[in-house]
């Protein structure tokens, strides 16, 4: 059931009809928990918000955010509903975006840092860090 009152800040299809390439669609238990990692910890900007949806930008991608109760009649929810963390297995990973100070923004506002940052043999510096929904995000430069 949807939350938003009034209009969204695009129709739908307007926004469906622009998306290209390959986007990515977390859906997540409360946006603005969502929001506040993202923002706080990756310095992502919000394009867009509303108790139902997210639509963030950053590091040269757009991202959606669902909440969970906007997919109560489809079939994806029965997957989620039940879970403890999301996501598992997946590496968000945000290129260009300074791991050092994203691991200190996380460990200062109590995130948890599942990997400190560090060179990896691969040539990225990089950690990992666990937002509130369990979503696995690595920001990495080039080292």
């Amino acid at each position: 059931m949807k939350q938003r009152t009034g209009e969204p800040w695009m129709p739908a299809p307007d926004y469906g009809h622009s998306l290209k390439g390959m986007t990515l669609n977390l859906l997540v238990r409360d946006i603005d928990q969502s929001i506040a990692f993202q923002t706080r910890i990756l310095q992502a900007e919000v394009v867009y918000s509303d108790p139902d949806i997210a639509v963030l930008r950053g590091f040269g991608t757009e991202w959606m955010l669902h909440a969970d109760h906007t997919y109560l009649e489809n079939n994806l929810y029965d997957l989620i509903s039940n879970v403890s963390v999301r996501g598992t297995g997946i590496e968000i990973r945000l290129h260009d975006c300074d791991p050092d100070e994203a691991e200190k923004r996380a460990l200062d506002l109590g995130y948890a840092v599942l990997a400190e940052t560090e060179n990896k043999p691969h040539g990225l510096r990089e950690c990992y860090l666990v937002d509130d929904d369990g979503y696995i995000w690595v920001p990495d430069v080039p080292c």
